[in-house]
């Protein structure tokens, strides 16, 4: 600091000098009576005034620039809080179509946890603490917050067993949410895939997968998961389409039974095709 002011009084020693020869002038001048140095004293202080009113003026702009500086940051800080509210809202309107299900939200879910798992290479089964005391039947979706996990097969007094999608006896009828391409979604041992869609039908890796309104065994767009992969087969016609499902089914531990029953007699002649495979 003190090397600053020395380095400042060098650097304007002569204005610094002029300033304090003035204020002594000025001192003299205001003791003294006589007329030639009254009109001299209204002179100087006019003069005086002015620069000052200069000085202040110049002063005010950069006071002004100091606040249009603070506005800047102000509004950059505001950009970037809209900017975070905005990503908010599109997660909160991503995760409302992920669970608001459109025909299902009437319905009542049943929470439940998974006690048991009997996992094969292709068939993937869970049993869970709820049973028809609870009033769950055979035939009801079972899904957690992300998506659809699979379907409720046999049902005991506290318990049930879930054939979760990564099975291959669990056939599902899905659409394609962008562009209503319909298709039987299947288990082959590793991925959920969607086979034989003509490939002049427009998918896309990224397309949402949810369940169609052509399925009896479940209610429509339950989301299901997203287009990670398509290739041609041999001949160039036809699509085979790999699917990520939403949930990370072997890792889930609280499901949710929807209490939700397609048409019995329809239910009852898919159950007994599901059972025959």
């Amino acid at each position: 600091m003190l090397k600053f002011l020395r380095r400042l009084a060098a650097d304007y020693k002569e204005y610094i000098l002029l300033i304090i020869l003035s204020v002594i002038s000025l001192t003299l001048l205001s003791k003294s009576e006589k007329p030639q140095a009254k009109h001299l004293k209204t002179f100087a202080l006019g003069n005086f005034a002015l620069l000052s009113e200069i000085t202040n003026s110049l002063t005010s702009i950069f006071k002004r620039d100091i606040s249009l500086d603070e506005l800047k940051q102000e509004n950059a800080q505001l950009m970037l809080e809209v900017n975070r509210m905005r990503k908010l809202r599109s997660e909160n309107d991503e995760l409302r179509e992920m669970i608001a299900f459109r025909d299902t939200s009437r319905y009542p879910l049943i929470p439940a946890k998974v006690i048991s798992k009997l996992v094969t290479k292709t068939q993937g089964n869970f049993i869970i603490n709820r049973g028809s005391s609870d009033e769950i039947k055979k035939g009801m979706p079972v899904l957690n917050e992300k998506g659809l996990i699979g379907l409720i097969m046999d049902v005991a007094e506290n318990y049930s067993v879930v054939r979760t999608l990564n099975n291959s006896n669990l056939n599902i009828a899905v659409t394609l949410q962008r562009t209503n391409v319909d298709g039987i979604l299947s288990y082959d041992g590793k991925n959920l895939v969607i086979k034989d869609i003509p490939t002049t039908y427009d998918v896309q890796v990224g397309d949402r997968v949810e369940t169609s309104d052509f399925s009896s065994l479940f209610p429509p767009a339950i989301p299901i998961g997203v287009v990670v992969k398509k290739e041609s087969n041999v001949l160039g016609l036809l699509h085979i389409i790999t699917i990520t499902p939403f949930a990370d089914i072997p890792a889930e531990n609280d499901l949710f039974v929807l209490k939700v029953l397609p048409s019995k007699q329809i239910n009852d002649l898919e159950m007994n095709l599901l059972k025959q495979n």
